[in-house]
């Protein structure tokens, strides 16, 4: 059974800093792209960060410079680290493991999303 366990979630004020963690377990997690997504109220849902398999990494034009992804592949364990945060980063945080086949065929799993609040 795959699970996606996020963590490190909460309230922060504006200029502060927080680290998610997304802990793997149920996959070959070295084989997955790793991302980071977000949902914030009213909105829909969109990308944060992604890291290849291969360690290549991707973001949002919103939070270039300020988050930063990262992957442990022996403690199966993806991060975000999040600095200067600010109020419109307010959101639901989802782990994403995703891997494509050569067969065509998409894995793709999500975790249950951890709240992060931005806010003084």
């Amino acid at each position: 059974q795959v699970q996606l366990v996020e963590s490190g979630g909460g309230l922060v004020q504006p200029g502060g800093s927080l680290r998610l963690s997304c802990a793997a377990s149920g996959i070959i997690f070295r084989l997955y792209a790793m991302g980071w997504y977000r949902q914030a109220p009213g909105k829909q849902r969109e990308l944060v960060a992604v890291i290849t398999s291969g360690g290549t990494t991707n973001y949002a034009d919103s939070v270039k410079g300020r988050f930063t992804i990262s992957r442990d592949n022996a403690e199966n364990t993806v991060y975000l680290q999040m600095n200067n945060l600010k109020p419109e980063d307010t959101a639901v945080y989802y782990c994403n493991a995703n891997r494509a086949r050569t067969s065509g065929y998409v894995n793709d799993y999500w975790g249950q999303g951890t709240q992060v609040t931005v806010s003084s």
